[in-house]
């Protein structure tokens, strides 16, 4: 009995077992099925059906039937609507480029031609009146009070500068070098060219330092008048770099001139060319707003001190010739060529940069509103610097050697005698001031009206930085970054985390002991967007980066930044 009972609960278990497993292996009549369903999004359904057995109908896998679905196959882009919505974006910002370009370099070529112009008209004539005040000062009982203003020991320093300079370039003979580079072979031209161009740089950037150290120098309050005479070696040091810096530009110049009139043209072509380098050096980089911003005003700079070489090669070459009108339109298509390589290599080179780092073409006119903004402070009441020093810092431009050398090249060249002859110099200075003039107006307008759109009127009306403030901010900065001992390990509780109100607090002091200054909306206008802006706040604010305190570099301001500001943009 206990044995037949036990067979039969075998019997069962045995069923139950084989129902499991035919449940979980599925028929070949839904394999066929599924291995057609799959055939047929491929395009190959068989049409005889999926039935077990049947075979497969080889006709429908031909190559005309493949051929025919690849050219019948569609697609949707609306599925990927964002991508191509950005890529045409991008398309739209590189048509835009060389229009928004343009705009700032031609706003930049008239302050640069406005701070040139000065040098010619107005410097001199503010030069004769301090001077007029300094002789007449103490006949008319001033001389209790300070004879010059800060900005009139200035005028006269820079005109006694270019009086010196002038006479020690009389010494240098142009013709003799130009004979000497002719001389050389076409690459070691190319080389020196090029050398030639960073050490223009180079100075540019040391020199508007020499000539700031000498005006503060001059014109800071001095206790003792023994303390004057620190003026003498700063003077010294400056007549020196004006001098060695127009030295340069002559050679550049000449070197130039030697390309222009050089038979096969090779020399010009290769100069040509090495503005197509500067193409591969700067786009396949990091640039943020700020480096863009140095980029477009070193690129202004260039395009004018350009302008000015030209120039001079025009004037030498027209004297050569007797000013003969019919070589000057054989000068024409060099000029045209240089120009035409300049402005091409510009607006790509700025194409490609903000495409590869997702840069607007709006920025041009932030930086439009930053160049009006120096233009519009500088005539307010309580300026701290003279416009054309302003643009010096801003773009690297320096006008003074510059300058040195047009006025030695045109006294070179054009031959003055007779009444006549000055009659007509008396006239030339007459329209160069109202040139003057009238583009300092223009200019002025033109530069309200973008610091009005850009919303920078509040910043017109802040008090100029003073030494007690920077001193404070500095303080303040370093309470902020540099810990002492104590405050780098803060204290901690009993489950080893550091209190974080122990940090805040010495900050929090700090910024109430430096002065507030008043801002306003367009702070944030000017300023550099970046990643992750919540993050980088608070890790500005309270120095935590990891584990430990690091200094952290606060965002600048466009206003803040000169030519010369030192903004890391290689790719790592």
């Amino acid at each position: 009995m206990a044995d037949s009972l036990s067979a039969g609960l075998g019997e069962e278990n045995g069923k139950e077992k084989e129902i499991r497993e035919r449940d979980k292996k599925p028929t070949k009549t839904e394999a066929n099925k599924d291995k057609d369903g799959a055939t047929g999004s491929l395009g190959f359904n068989d049409k005889n059906g999926g039935s077990k057995g049947q075979k497969r109908n080889l006709s429908d896998l031909s190559l005309l039937r493949f051929i025919t679905t690849e050219l019948t196959r569609g697609y949707f882009l609306e599925h990927n609507e964002a991508k191509y919505t950005e890529r045409r974006e991008r398309v739209y910002t590189c048509l835009r480029i060389p229009k928004e370009l343009e705009k700032l370099m031609t706003f930049g070529f008239f302050l640069c031609l406005d701070t040139f112009l000065y040098v010619f008209t107005l410097l001199p004539l503010r030069v004769i009146l301090a001077l007029l005040r300094l002789f007449t000062g103490p006949c008319c009982g001033l001389s209790g009070s300070r004879l010059l203003q800060p900005a009139q020991v200035c005028d006269v320093l820079k005109g006694f500068i270019m009086v010196l300079c002038y006479s020690m370039m009389s010494y240098v003979d142009y013709s003799m070098m130009y004979h000497l580079i002719r001389g050389q072979s076409v690459i070691k031209l190319y080389i020196i060219y090029n050398m030639l161009e960073v050490a223009d740089r180079l100075f540019s950037s040391f020199g508007q330092d020499i000539l700031d150290a000498l005006y503060w120098t001059a014109t800071e309050p001095k206790e003792k008048k023994r303390a004057h005479i620190g003026v003498i070696p700063h003077f010294l040091m400056a007549v020196l770099y004006v001098f060695l810096h127009a030295i340069l530009i002559m050679v550049q110049a000449t070197t130039l001139n030697v390309a222009f009139n050089s038979h096969n043209k090779s020399l010009l072509t290769i100069m040509m060319s090495n503005n197509f380098v500067e193409i591969k050096g700067s786009v396949f980089k990091k640039f943020e707003k700020n480096n863009l911003f140095q980029m477009s005003n070193s690129d202004i700079k260039e395009r004018f001190t350009n302008y000015i070489l030209l120039l001079i090669v025009c004037l030498r070459n027209m004297e050569q010739f007797s000013w003969n009108p019919d070589h000057l339109w054989v000068l024409f298509p060099d000029v045209v060529m240089v120009i035409t390589s300049e402005v091409a290599v510009d607006v790509v080179k700025h194409a490609f940069i903000t495409k590869f780092n997702d840069i607007s073409a709006d920025v041009y006119g932030e930086y439009r509103a930053s160049l009006a903004f120096d233009l519009v402070s500088s005539r307010q009441k309580n300026a701290y610097t003279d416009y054309s020093d302003s643009v010096s810092r801003r773009m690297g431009f320096i006008p003074l050697p510059l300058a040195l050398l047009l006025i030695r090249v045109v006294t070179s060249s054009v031959k003055i005698q007779g009444s006549l002859s000055f009659m007509c110099v008396l006239l030339f200075y007459l329209g160069m001031i109202t040139l003057k003039v009238l583009n300092s107006i223009v200019l002025l307008g033109t530069s309200c009206m973008f610091v009005k759109e850009a919303n920078m009127e509040e910043k017109l009306f802040d008090p100029p930085p003073s030494v007690a403030s920077s001193r404070a901010n500095s303080r303040a900065h370093r309470t902020k970054h540099v810990h002492t001992a104590p405050q780098q390990e803060p204290p901690k509780d009993k489950a080893g985390i550091s209190l974080a109100s122990d940090i805040s607090q010495p900050i929090n002091a700090a910024e109430s002991a430096a002065p507030m200054l008043p801002n306003s909306d367009s702070d944030t206008f000017l300023t550099t967007p970046d990643e992750d802006d919540d993050d980088k706040i608070i890790n500005v604010d309270t120095g935590l980066e990891g584990d430990g305190l690091k200094h952290r570099t606060p965002k600048k301001d466009l206003l803040e930044i000169d030519r010369f500001t030192i903004c890391g943009n290689r790719i790592d």
